[in-house]
């Protein structure tokens, strides 16, 4: 049964399968951008081997997604998602697009919860509520049978610092 949940929170933080990062078309290496929003956060808490990992997948289609490890993080994968263009730009049709392809993914792997970040709301300069709104709707059109949190960051006031381990 699909479930679809909006909730104000950190992403890192959901009881989840599987996380989607919103990335970029992969093009520029990793290592050269400086960690930021959530896969700077995932780089700081998971470590670095899912981007190691995503650096061989090579370049990602706009609206495509690919799966790795989770590194040191608690969830079963992360599914990084293509939201910007190579102008840094988030559009309608690319984050519509990198919705489906990570539930897609998600079902395919077999995951029954998966997290969104707000794609392209961040880096991506789209605006949160439209994202909010683009988000929830493909995740109603999807075929995806399982639960489905969408995350608007929210830091918490005196925030200590996390403790992820698996």
């Amino acid at each position: 049964m699909k479930i679809i949940k909006i909730v104000k929170g950190d992403l890192l933080d959901q009881k989840v399968d599987v996380i989607v990062n919103a990335w970029n078309r992969n093009i520029i290496p990793w290592w050269l951008l400086l960690p930021q929003g959530i896969s700077g956060a995932i780089k700081r808490y998971g470590g670095y081997e899912p981007f190691r990992e995503l650096a061989r997948l090579g370049s990602i289609p706009l609206g495509g997604a690919v799966h790795t490890s989770a590194g040191k993080l608690p969830f079963h994968g992360i599914i990084h998602v293509a939201g910007i263009n190579l102008l840094w730009f988030a559009t309608e049709k690319s984050i519509r697009q990198s919705v489906r392809s990570a539930l897609l993914l998600a079902t395919e792997k077999n995951y029954h919860s998966i997290a969104f970040p707000l794609i392209g709301a961040g880096t991506g300069g789209f605006s949160q509520q439209k994202t909010l709104n683009i988000i929830n709707n493909e995740s109603e059109l999807s075929t995806f049978d399982g639960e489905i949190i969408i995350v608007q960051y929210e830091k918490k006031s005196n925030q200590p610092q996390k403790n992820i381990a698996k």
